[in-house]
């Protein structure tokens, strides 16, 4: 997450903001073991890539405070 949030720090060069960083990482990071399952799709799909593109979003934009030593 942190590398993540280095990243994000690039932006201006690399247009990957957090949201972008988010939206490519999450499904990735918040697998969800009962939509594969299911085989979910169409919307359902999209709610739930959504939901984890908010959360990822969220932990990188407050990376310091979650993970303080």
């Amino acid at each position: 997450i942190k590398h993540l949030t280095h990243l994000a720090s690039f932006s201006n060069m690399t247009n990957m903001h957090t949201r972008n960083l988010a939206l490519v990482w999450a499904p990735n990071l918040l697998r969800s073991k009962e939509i594969e399952a299911v085989g979910c799709n169409g919307d359902a799909a999209f709610l739930e890539v959504r939901v984890q593109q908010l959360v990822i979003e969220f932990i990188l934009n407050h990376v310091d405070q979650i993970f303080s030593n």
